[in-house]
């Protein structure tokens, strides 16, 4: 599960599940879709034209991306959905848990709130990685984007997202 974030009109996680056995071919498709001198898909940086797309080639890969999202914002709002997406890939039998790399800081917040989880116990590793070096997380800044922006970009990434109930 690849983990990345918005906090436009509240805040949004995205996690893009991917199968270990699927994870070489979207790193590929990621990869795929960078222009020549770019280091990483980054949806705020592109324009509409390059931006649509993106999108339309992940809904035709059929990429799995949950969403989570409450109104407020901030590192509170952060970690309530931490700890909901933690118990979400803990019942979905995932494995590894990838954020995208914030600050030092922003990273030890996040590791104290995933330490009050049962992440260890069921077997789950998580880290931190900058969003450059791992391209499955740039479907998540893609889908938190979309998301983000609303009415037709929420539109385009509706077939590919799961959002689900905060339960806090």
């Amino acid at each position: 599960m690849f983990v990345d974030e918005t906090e436009r009109g509240g805040y949004l996680l995205a996690a893009t599940v991917v199968a270990p056995s699927a994870l070489h071919s979207t790193r590929s498709t990621m990869r795929g879709l960078l222009l020549p001198g770019e280091r990483r898909v980054h949806f705020k940086s592109e324009k509409d034209s390059r931006r649509k797309y993106i999108v339309s080639r992940l809904v035709e890969k059929s990429f799995e991306v949950i969403a989570l999202a409450v109104p407020a914002r901030g590192e509170a709002a952060r970690a309530g959905l931490l700890e909901r997406l933690a118990e979400e890939a803990i019942n979905r039998g995932v494995t590894r848990l990838v954020l995208d790399s914030r600050d030092p800081a922003g990273n030890g917040r996040d590791r104290i709130v995933l330490a009050r989880t049962k992440l260890r116990d069921a077997g789950l590793v998580y880290e931190h990685i900058q969003s450059s070096a791992e391209p499955a997380l740039w479907v998540s800044d893609a889908v938190a984007w979309c998301l983000g922006a609303g009415g037709d970009w929420h539109r385009r990434v509706a077939p590919i997202v799961t959002v689900l109930p905060n339960n806090a």
